[in-house]
């Protein structure tokens, strides 16, 4: 099969033979992303790192150009073959990961992790728009829920292959067995899925929506996207340019690679919005974008982080061997993640009857009752031993400490279906992809960079205060960030039916 957009509705078996091949794609793509997880205890051996370094090789060495360069392919897919771009960024984000295997410094290892985020760019935005347009729209968050079975599927993998891998033979060829399976899969992404209409399972034809938007003297004009790329280029000059001052004429205002960093960033996501100026002058003016992309992003810090820090967690509070921390913490982001997910779109589209303020709101009180329970699992021993004398066994803390993780793993991963789902009627078909990166931006920039990085740079701030036990604390205070994203959501619930787009 080509993979040229097809006019006829697709058949029931084929439609779900592409979901299977997009969560097949998506496991690969969390795979790669967050094996680097489980081999934080042998990197930090090798490479000499502290946990505030580690934090920024799993966050913004990825997350940078993972979320930035989202926009531009995005914009391309709303235009060109999604299959293409998608077998392209497998290929490539594999590639890069068989090349961490290669890395003989931290600095080498840091480019191959952005290599990784170039790849992975590619890999998730077209897939929301094909499957908002395989599925109709009282289908979509269940289907965009099944897609993110990924996410729970490639985090077990990658816990669990590369542990036992890098246990064995080495954190090298961890990194490289699991690069060559996406290479191995590229063809076949590639040969079996076409494109299908744009727009055919809407109720709303594409070519009025695109009438009404092009009437619209804001779109026309650029509006708000291009005044915000204006703003990010103006930021990006400003910072090029001290870090300039500071090199050159020693200006005593900070590290002059931290600005310079920066201000490439801010020049990447300037030029993103210059080019996707039109979708963003859509959304941007919506304030349920804004609580939806703020609010996952919010609970993102402390999923993203948490899910990269919790090995290193068990082994050193629960005093647990790195093939056995691959084996406890695979089994709680698989059946957890999978229930979790799956439950989130299913219970989204069944009370998006009464109103869509429900997208929102399901998420929002599911992160409610995550903190806590995060909270309770890490504290296992304590909860024993208000029934068992001295805190129990350790198989025992391990086994209540198993069955409580599962509730927040779950919980946190709920908003991935209806929220993904939001964001699709935000904007017409023809607009999906770049505004699905649009909010992937927001989202990933904040919730992996920052999220990554905040529990190491936390738990090197308490290290003189707590020891080996800084890295539960840092944990501890990070489940702020999903009373926030509680809050943001909530604020969405009440603002989406005026933005929703048919």
């Amino acid at each position: 099969m080509t993979a040229t957009d097809a006019a006829a509705p697709a058949k029931t078996g084929y439609r779900y033979y592409v979901l299977a091949v997009l969560i097949l794609v998506y496991m690969l793509n969390f795979l790669d992303r967050q094996i680097i997880g489980i081999l934080a205890a042998p990197l930090k051996e090798h490479f000499g790192m502290s946990d505030s370094e580690f934090g920024l090789l799993g966050g913004i060495a990825f997350a940078s150009v993972y979320s930035t360069l989202a926009i531009p392919l995005a914009w391309l897919a709303d235009r060109f073959s999604r299959v293409w771009i998608m077998t392209g960024a497998l290929a490539v984000w594999s590639g890069f990961t068989a090349l961490c295997g290669m890395a003989g410094s931290f600095g080498q290892l840091f480019l191959c992790r952005m290599g990784v985020g170039v790849g992975e760019a590619g890999g998730v935005a077209p897939a929301y728009s094909l499957i908002a347009d395989y599925f109709p729209p009282q289908q979509r968050a269940r289907a965009l829920a099944a897609f993110a079975f990924g996410i729970p599927l490639g985090t077990a993998a990658g816990t669990l292959v590369g542990g036992l891998l890098a246990a064995k033979y080495g954190w090298q060829t961890a990194f490289i067995a699991v690069g060559l399976i996406g290479l191995l899969v590229a063809p076949v992404l590639r040969l079996t899925v076409r494109d299908p209409k744009r727009g055919g399972t809407d109720a709303v034809k594409t070519e009025a929506q695109l009438a009404a938007i092009a009437a619209a003297p804001e779109a026309g004009a650029g509006g708000a996207g291009k005044v915000a790329a204006l703003i990010m280029l103006g930021v990006s000059v400003g910072a090029l340019g001290l870090a300039g001052l500071i090199h050159f004429a020693g200006l005593q205002l900070g590290n002059p690679l931290i600005f310079a960093f920066g201000g490439l960033l801010a020049g990447v996501i300037g030029v993103s919005l210059m080019i996707a100026r039109r979708t963003a002058s859509v959304v941007i003016p919506k304030k349920s974008f804004w609580l939806l992309a703020l609010g996952a992003a919010s609970s993102s810090v402390c999923g993203y982080g948490v899910a990269g820090w919790l090995p290193l967690f068990f082994m050193r509070s629960f005093d647990l061997t790195l093939v056995q921390t691959s084996w406890y913490y695979s089994g709680i982001a698989l059946i957890g993640g999978l229930a979790g997910i799956w439950g989130g779109g299913v219970v989204a589209d069944k009370l998006s009857k009464r109103g869509k303020g429900a997208y929102p709101l399901t998420p929002a009180i599911a992160f409610l009752i995550s903190a806590p329970c995060f909270i309770l699992a890490m504290n296992s021993p304590w909860l024993i031993g208000l029934i068992f004398p001295g805190g129990g066994t350790q198989a025992q803390q391990l086994t209540v400490a198993f069955l409580i993780f599962l509730i927040p793993t779950g919980l946190n991963l709920t908003w991935l279906g209806p929220i993904t789902a939001a964001v699709q009627h935000l904007v017409p078909a023809p607009m999906r992809s770049t505004a699905s990166a649009l909010f992937l931006l927001i989202n990933n920039l904040l919730g992996i960079a920052v999220g990554f990085f905040y529990f190491g740079w936390m738990s090197d701030l308490l290290k003189p205060q707590f020891g080996d036990e800084s890295l539960r604390w840092s944990i501890y205070t990070g489940m702020g960030f999903y009373i926030l994203a509680a809050i943001l959501l909530i604020g969405a619930s009440r603002t989406l039916k005026r933005d929703w787009v048919d």
